[in-house]
């Protein structure tokens, strides 16, 4: 399932110089998440993620991959701290 998320997402948020770097399921308190990681060389500030799910949500309702109800999480990956100590 992983292949087929990043092969749907992938070209659909190329303009926002994003990628999908990982897709998973995890089931926290009796709900079911579909975790979708995006990557960039910038920084993915909350209103890029926000864009990139307005693309994201039709196409996993589209494509109906996951037989159970589930919450679609989508977030960017975390970047290591910058060290501005002199």
């Amino acid at each position: 399932m992983k292949d087929k998320v990043i092969e749907l997402i992938t070209p659909k948020i190329s303009h926002l110089n994003m990628i999908v770097s990982d897709v998973y399921i995890e089931k926290e308190e009796g709900n079911t998440f579909l975790k979708i990681e995006l990557d960039s060389d910038s920084i993915i500030d909350l209103n890029r993620i926000v864009e990139a799910s307005n693309i994201i949500n039709p196409i996993m309702d589209k494509e109906d991959l996951i037989d159970e109800s589930y919450i679609l999480d989508i977030y960017a990956k975390e970047k290591g701290e910058v060290n501005n100590e002199c």
